[in-house]
C-alpha cells in the first residue's frame, strides 16, 4: 500500500477566504501609493498633447518652471537608453518626439515638490504643434491602408461554395465599443535610485518582468540593475499587463535626472486620456444556412480599433480570430481581420484579451440566423455546436485544433433545465402580447473560450518554496495578485502538497530578483501556471523530507505521507515542525525551486493554425431582462449561471470571479459607452460621463453554479481557469435585450434583424427599436 496516498488535508477544493480579505476590510492592506515615502521623493506629472496628430516642433515650458514646487522637466532629450519603448512592436516612443499621435500622448513630465504642484504646472506647458489630419473610424483606416500591423487572413473549406448552396444568406453589420478599465487603483509607479546606478521600482503591474526590461531598456542598463516589486494592485484587468510600464519608464527617467524616488500617479482623467482601452471592433458578414439554422458558410470581416502604436494588438485581434466560432462548428468560412492605426489612445489588454469581441460577432450572427427563421435562438446554437464525438467530422475548430473536452450539450441542457428556460420564455411570450410599453427578452448563451496565452513563450511560470526551521513556508512565484485571488490558490496547493495547514504558508510580493522572466499575470493562466510551478518547487521539498523521514523509519520514500501538520510512516507519525527541524539539522534542503511549461500547445502564427490552447473553459449563462419601449431604458431582471471551473481549488474565489466577470461583461454592452469626437478627444473621460456597474444594476436573483466535473487535461487540481471566460457569459443580456427589442418590432409590424450598436444604451435600444 502506498501509505502518502491515505492523506490529504483537503485545503484545496474549500471554500478559504482571499488572503488579504481581512486586511482589505480593515484598510490594512497597502496599496502602491500606501507606501511610505523616502525623504526627498519628487512627484511627476504627464504633459500631455491636445492635438489627435499633427507635427511637435517643441515645448515651451516657461511658464510651468516658473511655477512654485517644480523642480524641473523630463523630455525626450533626458532619455540615456532607446527612446522607443520596448514593445514587440518597437513603434511607440516613450515621450513624443517629432509628431502627436494622439489627445493625451505624453511628451514630457513636469517633476515638482508636491503631486498638484506637479499636474497644475504640467498644464501650463506650451506645445507648438502644427495639426495633420486624423484617421478616427476603422472605415477610413482600411481605405488608407492604415494598419499598425497587416491584415490576416484565415481560412477553412470553401466559404464562397458554402454560401452559394445555402437555402438562406444573410448580410450584416455590428459596431461594438471598447471598455475603459476603471481600476480602483490608477496606473501608478514610485522609483527609488539604488546604489551603483540601480534601481528599485515599485509598479502596480501585471507583467513585473516586463517593466524591468523596459525600464533598464530607456535607461540603456542591464536588466540586472533593476528590481520590480508589486505586493498587490487595485484591479488590473489587463490595464496594467503593458501600460503599467509606460509610468514605470517614465518615472525612471525622473528619478535618474533629479537622482531622487520619484512617484507617478495619474489622477482618473489623465488615466482615462493616457491609457489604451479595451479595442472597439467594426463587423461585416455574409452568412448562409440551411431551414434549420444550421451555418454552411461564413464569411467574416473584423477590424480592430488599435490605436496609435501596436501594443497587443495583434495577439488580442488573433484570439477575436479564435474565438469567432465561440461553440459553433464552422465548415466552411473564411475571416479577414484589420489591425487598424487610428489616432487615438493605443488599445491594449482586457478580460478576455480579444476573445470577448470573437464571440459576440458569431452569437449575433445566430441570434439573427433564428430570427430570420422565426426559430427559438437556443435551438438553433445547438444545432451549430461542436460534436462530442472527435470522429464526427464536426468537432475541429478553423484553426485545426481538435475540440477533445466538449461538455457544451450537458452543461447547456443542465442550465436549460435548472433556469427552467423554456417555461420562461413562454411566460414572457405571454407577458409581451399582453403589454405594449414594457417588453421582455430572456437568452441563454454558451462560452467556450481556449486557456492559454496566444503567444506561446508566455506559457511559462516559475516559483520558490521556503520552509523555515520552525515549520512555517513562505511561497514567491512570477504571478501578480490583482484582488482575483492568485496568491491564496497557490497557499492553497502549497499547503496541501506540504501536508500542513493553511495558515503556515505565506505568499510573498512578486519580486524579479526572486523569480526572473515571469510572464504576465493574465490569459486566465494566472493560476495554471504560477500554482503548478509551486506545486512543483514544493514536491521537491516534501521529497528531500520524505526521503529523510524514510530514512529514520527505514522504509520506501514512496510510504511516507503528509497531512494535518504531520509526516506519517508505516511506523508511526511526526510533527511537520519537528521533523524540518531534524532535517536542518542534518543539513536537508529546505527551500526549492519549480518550473512548468505548458505542455502540448503549439500552433503556426502565419497560417493561425495548430492547437494554441491547453484546454476550453466552458459555461452558460441564461439572462432575463425589460425593455422601456418609449425611452430605451433597459434592466437586467435576473441571471442564471453554470460554469465550467473543473475540479475547483477555491469555490468561493471562483464564484466571486464568475459573477465579477459576468458584471464586467454587462457593463460593456451595456451602459460603459467611450466617445471621441471629431477632434480625437474622448469625451467619456470620468465617472461623470462614463458609467460602470453599480449595485442597482445587479438584479436580485443571480444564481452562480459550477459545473463539477475535473478538467480532463492534467492541469494543477484538476482546475480550470475562470478568470476570462465567464465574461463573455455576459452576452447574454445582449442577446436578451435583442429578443426584447424583437417582440416590440414585431408588435408594430417592423421584420427583419435587430440592429443594436453595442453598448446597448438607451440611445442605442431606441435607435433598434425604430430601425
Amino acid at each position: 500500500m502506498n501509505t502518502a496516498a491515505m492523506y490529504t488535508t483537503g485545503v484545496m477544493g474549500q471554500s478559504h477566504a482571499h488572503e488579504s480579505a481581512k486586511a482589505q476590510v480593515l484598510g490594512a492592506a497597502p496599496y502602491l501609493d500606501d507606501l511610505a515615502e523616502l525623504r526627498g521623493t519628487l512627484y511627476a506629472a504627464p504633459i500631455l498633447s491636445t492635438v489627435a496628430h499633427g507635427t511637435l516642433h517643441g515645448l515651451d515650458c516657461t511658464d510651468a518652471l516658473a511655477m512654485p514646487g517644480v523642480h524641473g522637466v523630463v523630455l525626450a532629450a533626458d532619455i540615456p537608453g532607446d527612446p522607443i519603448l520596448a514593445a514587440f512592436g518597437h513603434d511607440e516612443p516613450i515621450f513624443a518626439l517629432d509628431k502627436v499621435w494622439h489627445v493625451g500622448q505624453v511628451m514630457g513630465l513636469v517633476v515638482a515638490d508636491s503631486v498638484m504642484a506637479a499636474r497644475r504646472a504640467a498644464r501650463k506647458v506650451k506645445a507648438d504643434i502644427t495639426p495633420l489630419p486624423a484617421v478616427l473610424d476603422t472605415a477610413t483606416a482600411i481605405a488608407q491602408q492604415s494598419f499598425v500591423l497587416p491584415p490576416v487572413h484565415v481560412r477553412r473549406g470553401d466559404a464562397d461554395a458554402g454560401l452559394a448552396r445555402a437555402p438562406h444568406r444573410l448580410q450584416g453589420t455590428l459596431e461594438v465599443g471598447g471598455q475603459e478599465h476603471f481600476y480602483l487603483e490608477g496606473q501608478i509607479a514610485y522609483v527609488i535610485p539604488q546604489e551603483q546606478n540601480q534601481w528599485l521600482v515599485h509598479s502596480s503591474t501585471q507583467h513585473p518582468g516586463e517593466v524591468q526590461e523596459w525600464v533598464a531598456h530607456a535607461l540603456g542598463i542591464g536588466a540586472h540593475a533593476v528590481t520590480v516589486q508589486c505586493r498587490r494592485m487595485g484591479g488590473g484587468f489587463g490595464g496594467k499587463e503593458t501600460q503599467a510600464g509606460h509610468l514605470a519608464v517614465w518615472a525612471a527617467l525622473a528619478a535618474r535626472k533629479f537622482g531622487c524616488p520619484i512617484k507617478l500617479r495619474l489622477d482618473r482623467d489623465d488615466d482615462f486620456m493616457v491609457t489604451g482601452k479595451r479595442h472597439p471592433f467594426s463587423y461585416e458578414w455574409d452568412v448562409g444556412f440551411d431551414d434549420q439554422g444550421q451555418i454552411t458558410g461564413l464569411k467574416l470581416q473584423m477590424a480592430a480599433h488599435c490605436g496609435f502604436s501596436a501594443d497587443l494588438s495583434g495577439p488580442v485581434a488573433d484570439r477575436a480570430i479564435f474565438h469567432a466560432d465561440n461553440a459553433y462548428f464552422l465548415s466552411d468560412v473564411s475571416i479577414t481581420s484589420y489591425r487598424c492605426k487610428l489616432n487615438t489612445q493605443s488599445h491594449t489588454a482586457f478580460r478576455g484579451f480579444g476573445g470577448p469581441q470573437g464571440v459576440i460577432v458569431i452569437e449575433t450572427i445566430m441570434g439573427d440566423i433564428a430570427r430570420m427563421l422565426g426559430l427559438d435562438a437556443l435551438a438553433v446554437r445547438q444545432r451549430n455546436y461542436y460534436d462530442a464525438d472527435v470522429q464526427s467530422g464536426r468537432a475541429t475548430t478553423h484553426y485545426q485544433m481538435v475540440v477533445e473536452d466538449n461538455i457544451l450539450r450537458p452543461i447547456t441542457q443542465k442550465l436549460e433545465l435548472s433556469a427552467h428556460y423554456q417555461q420562461r420564455l413562454a411566460a414572457i411570450s405571454a407577458w409581451n402580447a399582453e403589454n405594449s410599453i414594457l417588453q421582455r427578452g430572456i437568452a441563454l448563451t454558451p462560452v467556450k473560450f481556449g486557456i492559454s496565452f496566444t503567444a506561446t513563450l508566455f506559457n511559462q511560470a516559475g516559483a520558490l518554496v521556503h520552509v523555515y526551521t520552525d515549520g512555517t513556508v513562505q511561497v514567491n512565484h512570477g504571478g501578480t495578485e490583482m484582488g482575483q485571488g492568485l496568491n491564496t490558490k497557490v497557499a492553497q496547493i502549497v499547503a496541501d502538497e506540504l501536508g500542513v495547514p493553511l495558515a503556515q504558508v505565506q505568499v510573498t510580493a512578486s519580486d524579479t530578483s526572486k523569480v526572473p522572466n515571469a510572464s504576465a499575470t493574465a490569459a486566465s493562466s494566472g493560476t495554471d501556471l504560477n500554482g503548478r510551478a509551486a506545486q512543483y518547487a514544493a514536491q521537491k521539498v516534501r521529497s528531500n523530507l520524505a526521503a529523510f523521514v524514510a530514512g529514520l523509519d527505514h522504509c520506501g520514500a514512496g510510504a511516507v505521507g503528509f497531512s494535518g501538520g504531520k509526516i506519517h510512516s508505516p511506523n508511526g507519525s511526526r510533527d511537520f515542525k519537528a521533523v524540518v527541524k531534524e532535517a536542518y539539522a542534518n543539513r536537508i534542503q529546505l527551500w526549492s525551486d519549480g518550473f512548468y511549461r505548458t505542455p502540448k500547445i503549439h500552433y503556426d502564427k502565419t497560417t493561425l493554425t495548430g492547437r494554441p490552447f491547453y484546454y476550453f473553459a466552458y459555461g452558460v449563462a441564461c439572462t432575463e431582462v425589460a425593455i422601456d419601449t418609449l425611452t430605451g431604458e433597459s434592466k437586467v431582471l435576473a441571471i442564471d449561471v453554470l460554469y465550467d471551473a473543473g475540479k475547483s481549488i477555491n469555490p468561493a474565489i471562483d464564484i466571486g470571479q464568475v459573477e465579477g466577470g459576468f458584471v464586467q461583461g454587462m457593463g460593456w454592452l451595456t451602459t460603459e459607452q467611450l466617445v471621441w469626437n471629431d477632434k480625437g478627444v474622448l469625451t467619456t473621460h470620468a465617472p461623470s460621463t462614463y458609467k460602470i456597474p453599480a449595485t442597482g444594476d445587479i438584479p436580485a436573483h443571480f444564481q452562480v453554479q459550477l459545473y463539477q466535473e475535473p478538467n480532463r487535461e492534467d492541469n494543477v487540481g484538476g482546475s480550470k481557469a475562470v478568470g476570462e471566460p465567464p465574461f463573455m457569459l455576459a452576452i447574454s443580456v445582449y442577446e436578451a435585450l435583442r429578443h426584447a427589442i424583437a417582440s416590440a418590432r414585431d408588435q408594430q409590424g417592423k421584420t427583419g434583424v435587430v440592429q443594436l450598436q453595442a453598448p446597448a444604451t438607451a440611445e442605442h435600444v431606441l435607435q433598434a427599436l425604430l430601425h
